[in-house]
């Protein structure tokens, strides 16, 4: 599989190699861009946004995005296979995934069908008579996104079917590691109807081409999936009038209570912390137990953890695959390695079975000061708690810089209702794991876990602006 260059007017600067994370396998290779490439997508995007006349009508957009959906149903098992294969995701959870995909781009059509603007009341003084007020949404202008590998199908719909929804041509630049996955969505709206220029896949040949394209004067808004550090260095260079959206990652809390059901909520906590090897942004990292049933938490998650396939993506029983580099395997076992010489009980896992392969691992009363406890860990590894007190567990909670979604596991109405108003975070789901999310629901990181507000609707908006005309007549 083969992708050239995809920016009309621009040649290629070399090529990147694509390799299967769990048995290094080539997948494909795709074209890359340089600064001059970089340039004339901007171009590009510019000068068609300001052809005014050109610009799509909205029945266009919407039967662009019905076609798309049907050419890729019709591909499911390429772009699941595609997908398995560059991200290690396993078969049923990619599966999973393309479905969500789908939906999101029919939730991207109801857009254009239901959002619009408003009447503004006049009339209602002296200085507001013989006026009519109302608003109408246009598109914000040119979009840049950049996204992240975990999720190489609908992460990227998430960024451009709403630019699309909206009007608003788009550059979108899908992570390293998974980028076929992005390229093969395009053609697919490509051969939907939708004008070429109107989305531009680019994978940089430099990390200072994905800053170019970020911070030009030219974007009007930049849409970000990806690690903190490099999302608050773009938003720092973003030029006057830029606005953007960050979404980065967290250290999901979850807080389990003594009346809490753990038959039911365990095997859903154990979903949310291994599920895609833990390469999730509200991935379950901390689970803070009261003190009279945390070591039950814990035995109960490794009895869970223990029965997981961990192996092949490719394989339909497979639960738990590869972490996306080497490096991570590496980096993950560090860490599990220095909590326990920390004190950390090792309860299940604890070793990797390849280089690209790690055990779900559940470690119980970690150091709060181990890397473990206060960094995003990105990896099959659940942390257990033991808590006396619910107001301790929630100062826990809330003692790190990342805030995004927590979860409270009770059967108390007023210990629910307790957690909701003191949990800092974005979103506190009761009785559920921290990774549940589906599309059309706001997904917001807060503190440094991101900016702004996620969610096909409300990234819609974002890519709009609301443009008021006001008429003054006598007939009025």
């Amino acid at each position: 599989m083969h992708y050239p260059i995809k920016v009309a007017g621009a040649k290629p600067a070399g090529i990147i190699e694509v390799f299967s994370p769990y048995d290094g396998k080539r997948v494909g290779s795709i074209e890359t861009i340089d600064e001059t490439g970089a340039e004339q997508a901007l171009k590009n995007m510019l000068e068609l946004f300001r052809d005014r006349k050109n610009r799509l009508p909205a029945h266009e957009r919407i039967a662009i995005l019905e076609r798309t959906i049907a050419l890729m149903q019709e591909r499911t098992e390429q772009f699941v296979a595609t997908a398995v294969a560059e991200g290690g995701k396993p078969y049923k959870d990619t599966q999973v995934e393309l479905a969500r995909a789908l939906d999101s781009l029919r939730i991207c059509i109801d857009c254009i069908r239901t959002e619009r603007g408003t009447e503004i009341p006049m009339q209602l003084n002296p200085a507001s008579m013989h006026r009519l007020a109302f608003t109408h949404r246009e598109p914000i202008g040119p979009v840049v996104a950049i996204s992240a590998f975990n999720h190489p199908i609908n992460l990227i719909v998430h960024q451009i079917g709403p630019a699309i929804a909206a009007g608003c041509p788009v550059v979108i630049k899908p992570a390293r590691d998974t980028p076929l996955s992005a390229f093969a969505l395009v053609d697919a709206l490509r051969e939907a109807g939708l004008p070429d220029l109107w989305c531009q896949p680019v994978v940089e040949n430099d990390i200072k081409v994905a800053e170019q394209l970020a911070t030009d004067p030219r974007v009007a808004f930049l849409s970000f999936i990806g690690s903190a550090r490099v999302g608050w260095m773009l938003r720092s260079k973003l030029p006057p009038g830029t606005r953007c959206a960050l979404e980065h990652g967290g250290v999901a809390p979850v807080i389990v209570a003594e009346d809490a059901d753990l038959e039911r909520v365990l095997p859903l906590l154990a979903k949310g912390g291994f599920y895609h090897a833990g390469q999730v942004c509200v991935s379950v990292q901390r689970i803070y137990a009261h003190e009279l049933i945390a070591r039950k938490v814990a035995s109960g998650l490794a009895a869970l953890a223990d029965k997981m396939i961990v192996g092949d993506p490719a394989d339909p029983d497979t639960d738990c695959g590869p972490l996306i580099r080497h490096s991570e395997v590496d980096r993950i076992e560090a860490w599990v390695n220095e909590a326990i010489a920390e004190n950390a009980e090792l309860i299940a896992g604890g070793n990797r079975l390849s280089d690209s392969l790690y055990r779900p691992t559940v470690l119980l009363n970690a150091s709060p000061d181990s890397k473990i406890s206060r960094q995003e860990v990105f990896g099959p590894i659940v942390c257990v708690y033991q808590y006396s007190s619910l107001d301790e567990a929630i100062e826990q909670a809330n003692a790190l810089p990342y805030a995004f979604q927590a979860s409270m596991i009770t059967q108390n109405i007023d210990t629910a209702l307790h957690a909701y108003k003191h949990l800092a975070a974005s979103t506190v789901l009761i009785n559920d794991h921290t990774a549940f999310r589906v599309d059309w629901m706001p997904f917001a990181g807060l503190r440094e876990s991101g900016l702004g507000t996620g969610g096909i609707p409300y990234t819609f908006r974002d890519m709009q602006i609301e443009k008021m005309a006001v008429f003054h007549s006598p007939a009025l």
